[in-house]
């Protein structure tokens, strides 16, 4: 598996972007084996779209199977936005045969730095099939007033 397109081609990718405090792992990155445990699996598959529109900032992730209660939206003091939940493990049966266990389960959390013209007091967050919504209003961008000196003399 090759980083170059990971980290440089695909616009999704969140190693660069400033904004993003998630933790890079890079031996997870590079497939070694002990770096990817059940935790962290989770972790890393919690996918996060965010777009900025002029209205607002507007974050979206992919949660297949979980409710709504199951699921922690969070604005820390210092403009940090937190996703969390917790991803089940299915019971067994003594009598159930996996063959593949792919899905991932255990802990999650992503966390975004806002930036500073987001209304923090206004955050909204929705979930519907499976994809959480989360909508942070921006603070309207003010112009400068001018005032006209008039010139004596």
């Amino acid at each position: 598996m090759s980083l170059i397109p990971r980290m440089f081609g695909d616009r999704r990718s969140s190693v660069f972007d400033p904004f993003s405090i998630d933790v890079f792992d890079s031996f997870r990155e590079l497939g070694f084996p002990g770096s990817n445990s059940g935790e962290t699996s989770a972790f890393a598959n919690t996918r996060v779209d965010w777009k900025e529109t002029p209205e607002a900032h507007v974050f979206k992730a992919d949660l297949p199977g979980l409710k709504k209660e199951e699921v922690k939206v969070e604005i820390e003091d210092d403009r940090v936005l937190q996703i969390s939940g917790d991803r089940n493990v299915e019971k067994e049966d003594k009598n159930d045969t996996w063959h593949r266990v792919e899905r991932s389960s255990g802990k999650f959390m992503r966390r975004f730095r806002l930036p500073e013209n987001a209304k923090m007091d206004q955050v909204k967050a929705a979930m519907e099939n499976g994809v959480l919504t989360v909508t942070v209003p921006k603070e309207e961008v003010k112009k400068p007033d001018v005032k006209s000196i008039e010139i004596t003399g």
